[in-house]
């Protein structure tokens, strides 16, 4: 008779992580179906999102900005980006004054796209996570906490 598997947590729902997983799940899915529409993948749209944010404080956005913004893999970061030239949703040019990085900028059918985008998945966020109700700002608090200590 095989040995029983022993488990930390009693029960999937007393275990954090696989909650987690559960949520990222069901949340990607509410992310995905507001985005297809607009021919955008979930790390397109935080890329553009990244972009988007930066380049209200700077016209020299590069992609080592939009990866540490965005927490991604630089190298990842780099042919999503691609994508979304060819898709004529941002530019990437010389940089004035680095020869080894690339500025990025939103065209303006990114600027579209990316406007679009912001409403559908604010209001999707908004509605997915209506049930913390005066919770949230604690569960945003908390995630910003994990984010910190995991970082780096």
């Amino acid at each position: 008779m095989p040995k029983e598997i022993e488990f930390h947590f009693k029960s999937p729902k007393d275990s954090p992580g696989y909650l987690l997983g559960q949520v990222t799940m069901l949340w990607q899915r509410k992310q995905k179906k507001v985005l297809d529409p607009l021919d955008l993948t979930q790390t397109q749209f935080v890329l553009l999102a990244a972009l988007g944010w930066l380049s209200k404080k700077s016209t020299a956005v590069t992609q080592v900005d939009i990866a540490n913004q965005s927490n991604s893999d630089r190298m990842m970061v780099s042919k999503v980006l691609r994508t979304l030239e060819e898709k004529g949703f941002i530019t990437r040019q010389e940089h004035e004054t680095d020869t080894r990085a690339k500025t990025i900028r939103l065209t303006s059918s990114g600027e579209v796209v990316l406007q679009k985008a912001l409403i559908e998945i604010e209001n999707a966020d908004l509605a997915f996570f209506n049930a913390l109700n005066d919770e949230l700002s604690l569960f945003n608090q908390n995630m910003v906490k994990l984010i910190e200590q995991n970082s780096g």
